[in-house]
């Protein structure tokens, strides 16, 4: 029967972030194996470090044992309560587990009545109420591993230089185009121009910043700016182009009748935007007989995943607007959640299996209901914004995210073949 814990994923969560990003695995449960010390020492025996969870009506305790277990051995430990906002620590320096079990340090009093019990100075160290005695419904024993191991890590590794390879020889029809264009709308300040230096820098192998980034509330980007990617090996332009525009604001910023003359490919490179006035027909750079390669074949909305639910009704709707128009061209949309690494618990060693997390999956079920995007047409990165080096995390999303984008280009350009 698969062990299943009474932690939820927010409390193990945070207990897994509060002892250096681990990862748990569940050993001993003392309901299927039974309450006993006896049993609880022969699942953890030289199982690595472990920790130890105790349930009580009111609270959450425990102790982090910090080396391997093995018999009559001393070992570092770390006794802890868990709080709803924090958890509080006491280190007890190193004790004999199976000792523990009956010092006056140790939260289990008697094992096999269920008394959980606390000597006064560790209740005073964990804000507990002193020379307190109560039962306990369920202790769980958990073995304690790096969240990120080696094997993970040459996981993803692996996983880069796959996406790289793929995105390197990436060929879309070219009976049609030789060149992609992929167009980022979103709010000011969201990250578009980030994103567009982070996919440059992975492919050049170091972090770049030809895009223009800032934090003027007003936005950075003024002009209308395609960019090509160059692999960094032979200098090669890859088979896509980012192109980047004026941020979206409530009032101001970039009009959506200009986006419709992007979306069909009447503005040219650098092209300066009035977000008073859009382009028309007479501007000496208007582009009148636009081909399939000028056009836009995929437009990824992008946001700070730290701040998309705090969109006002008038960003919401402006950007439902734009929505219906590159529905009207047919071009595939997709939303793109920027600074996923800001969110509360997550740590790099999540990126792996960044979709499964649940401050993830709850900003994803937001922006679905906020702005409509099918689930799986919303992708998250961490752009590179302070970053000396890369890291094959952030480039694993990155690339992962361009790769989806790939995808949905295929699709618009499969469409008109039809």
């Amino acid at each position: 029967m698969a062990l299943t814990t009474r932690l939820t994923w927010l409390q193990e969560k945070r207990l897994q972030n509060h002892f250096g990003g681990k990862q748990f695995s569940l050993l001993y449960k003392a309901s299927v194996h039974g309450f006993s010390a006896k049993n609880l020492f022969q699942k953890c025996c030289n199982q690595g470090p472990i920790i130890i969870v105790i349930y009580s009506e009111n609270d959450v305790t425990g102790a982090y044992v910090q080396h391997s277990y093995q018999e009559n051995r001393e070992v570092p430990i770390i006794l802890f309560v868990l709080q709803e906002t924090e958890i509080l620590e006491y280190k007890i320096g190193s004790h004999i587990p199976e000792i523990l079990i009956y010092d006056r340090y140790l939260p289990l009093s008697d094992f096999n009545q269920k008394l959980v019990a606390m000597s006064s100075k560790v209740s005073e160290e964990l804000g507990l109420p002193e020379n307190c005695t109560a039962s306990f419904q369920e202790c769980e024993v958990f073995r304690c591993e790096d969240l990120l191991d080696k094997r993970k890590q040459e996981g993803v590794i692996k996983l880069r230089r796959i996406l790289l390879s793929e995105m390197n020889t990436y060929d879309p029809n070219e009976e049609m185009v030789h060149q992609i264009r992929i167009l980022l709308l979103g709010p000011i300040g969201a990250g578009k121009s980030s994103f567009i230096n982070s996919v440059k820098s992975v492919f050049r192998g170091h972090v770049t910043c030809q895009s223009l980034v800032g934090s003027d509330p007003t936005g950075i980007s003024t002009k209308y700016r395609t960019y090509s990617i160059k692999d960094g090996n032979d200098g090669r332009c890859l088979s896509f182009i980012l192109c980047d525009s004026l941020g979206l604001s409530e009032k101001s910023g970039l009009c959506v009748e200009d986006i419709v003359y992007i979306l069909k490919g009447h503005i040219p490179d650098r092209y300066q935007f009035n977000s008073m006035e859009p382009i028309t027909s007479r501007h000496p750079n208007y582009i009148h007989s636009p081909s399939l390669k000028d056009r836009i074949h995929c437009v990824a909305f992008v946001f700070d995943a730290s701040s998309v639910e705090q969109l006002s009704p008038e960003m919401v709707a402006k950007i439902k607007r734009i929505q219906k128009e590159v529905i009207k061209c047919g071009v595939v949309q997709m939303a793109l959640l920027t600074h996923v690494d800001c969110l509360d618990l997550i740590t790099a060693g999540d990126f792996p299996d960044i979709y499964s997390c649940v401050p993830v999956k709850l900003k994803l079920e937001a922006v679905h209901r906020k702005l409509g995007f099918v689930l799986s047409d919303i992708l998250v990165v961490s752009n590179y914004v302070s970053e000396w080096e890369l890291n094959p995390l952030k480039d694993f999303l990155i690339l992962s995210a361009l790769r989806k984008m790939s995808w949905a280009a295929d699709d618009f350009l499969e469409d008109l073949s039809h």
